[in-house]
């Protein structure tokens, strides 16, 4: 497979400044996923720092969201970046990402054309992929796959994601221990200081919630709100967790 690369774009992240949802594009109105209410016909996202962090509990729509964005933005639905299509796990993801990306129109400050979208249950399927592509041209393959999941994500992570780009995460933490988390917040902050990396990431982990100078916005049943971190429902599960162990699990398994 041959890659090109892309000539460095000599302006900082953000370069997606804004996503918004076009009425006229909606195929059908009643059909998932418009009828989230998180997509209403006045849904907008504005991006103003080079990270934005989105949290939010399950089926709020933060993984459709984010896979409607990385299919505007050109990678495939299922995972991977700009010129790589895994076929063998497509079946295995539900993909509405390619519905949204439709009605979706965005604003861009240039255009990136590079970067990648992970996802965290189609990651094995992807570095095959990036392996087996190596391969069929001669080069040594990156071969995530020889070191432990979590081992394999960090990996991952730090050999495609440095580069000029816009990077979707979709729960990266999936497979991080916590001092893997630590390491995925210190990568973080080398994309962040590089000015050339734009990232925006779904999270449950309250650890990656915290990391300064991002946007961090809350998906509820009536929309994204900006949110610290303290008043996120992830925080306040585990600091009364950690505040009292024995007596939050007593107190949970009693209800």
């Amino acid at each position: 497979m041959a890659y090109k690369r892309n000539r460095t774009i000599n302006m900082p992240a953000p370069y997606l400044r804004r996503v918004w949802l076009d009425p006229e594009r909606i195929p059908n109105r009643a059909a998932y996923p418009f009828v989230l209410p998180l997509l209403r016909d006045d849904f907008e996202l504005s991006f103003d720092k080079a990270i934005t962090i989105i949290v939010g509990e399950n089926g709020t729509g933060k993984s459709t969201l984010l896979e409607g964005i990385a299919v505007m933005a050109g990678y495939d639905d299922a995972g991977g970046g700009k010129g790589y299509r895994p076929v063998d796990h497509r079946g295995a993801v539900e993909k509405m990402g390619g519905t949204l990306s439709q009605a979706l129109r965005a604003s861009w400050l240039p255009k990136i054309t590079h970067g990648w979208f992970f996802r965290a249950e189609s990651f094995f399927s992807v570095a095959r992929y990036v392996d087996q592509a190596a391969l069929d041209v001669g080069d040594a393959p990156p071969d995530f796959l020889s070191y432990s999941h979590g081992e394999g994500f960090l990996r991952f992570f730090e050999e495609r994601c440095q580069r000029q780009g816009i990077f979707i995460f979709d729960e990266p933490e999936s497979a991080l221990s916590p001092s893997r988390q630590i390491a995925f917040l210190k990568l973080l902050h080398r994309m962040d200081a590089s000015g050339h990396c734009q990232v925006i990431m779904a999270t449950h982990s309250p650890m990656l919630m915290a990391y300064p100078n991002a946007t961090l916005l809350r998906l509820t049943k009536y929309g994204l709100e900006p949110v610290s971190l303290e008043d996120t429902d992830h925080y306040r599960v585990m600091r009364e967790f950690c505040d009292d162990p024995g007596g939050f699990v007593e107190a949970v398994i009693a209800e």
